[in-house]
């Protein structure tokens, strides 16, 4: 990154926020009768929304290519070969796309609750948040705030899980060109834990159809979720 997009990772929120909190004090002053409304200030009015709309969109911007391109730390690969030995340098790459995957979704969902969907890909998040200083880091460059870790769970009886599932599903297949209602494949972050043969991982299937078409024939859909 550049100099100035670090300062406006740094500071661009806490700019937008005084250049507002001026506004409110403006408004509750003229309510107050403190002093009347002054061209300058609908003048500032419309320059505050306008740059703040920049700034915004331009902060969103740096994020995600900062997501997608900023390097993790190297041992982290190596701390997921330790926990499953099977996976090539190959699949541990492939693995660490799938976490760029989610922490892209959790940018995307403004803070809302996004679930983690692959054992595999949680294994190397929980490797990566033992390591405070460098997540700390990353968190503050890719979201702004501090992502605490929640373990990977399949669709169940948890509301809040399930709906997290769901946005996580919905801004992945976003970023594969993936249609979310009517997908023709699964997205990697989705993918990975039956592609890599996880044990206790989630299998997941891009059609419902057949797994309802084995419940309705008094079958069982297997470990298979969608």
């Amino acid at each position: 990154m550049t100099r100035i997009e670090n300062v406006l990772l740094r500071w661009g929120g806490k700019v937008m926020l005084l250049a507002i909190g001026v506004w409110v004090a403006a408004i509750l002053g003229i309510f107050a009768g403190a002093w009347r409304l002054r061209w300058p200030w609908v003048l500032y009015f419309i320059a505050t929304v306008i740059i703040t709309a920049l700034v915004i969109q331009w902060t969103n911007a740096v994020r995600q290519r900062y997501i997608r391109e900023a390097p993790l730390p190297r041992f982290l690969q190596r701390k997921l070969r330790e926990t499953y030995p099977h996976l090539s340098t190959r699949d541990c790459e492939l693995v660490e796309r799938g976490l760029r995957q989610f922490f892209m979704a959790c940018l995307r969902s403004n803070q809302q609750f996004v679930a983690m969907p692959s054992k595999a890909v949680d294994a190397l998040w929980h490797e990566f948040i033992l390591h405070t200083q460098a997540y700390k880091l990353w968190c503050q460059n890719a979201l702004g705030f501090f992502l605490h870790h929640t373990p990977a769970e399949a669709l169940g009886h948890k509301a809040r899980h399930n709906d997290g599932l769901r946005r996580c599903w919905y801004w992945v297949c976003k970023e594969e060109s993936i249609d979310p209602k009517a997908p023709s494949r699964l997205p990697l972050l989705f993918a990975l834990d039956a592609k890599f043969a996880i044990a206790g991982g989630f299998s997941y299937v891009p059609d419902c159809s057949d797994i309802a078409r084995k419940s309705d024939a008094g079958g069982s859909g297997g470990d298979s979720y969608c």
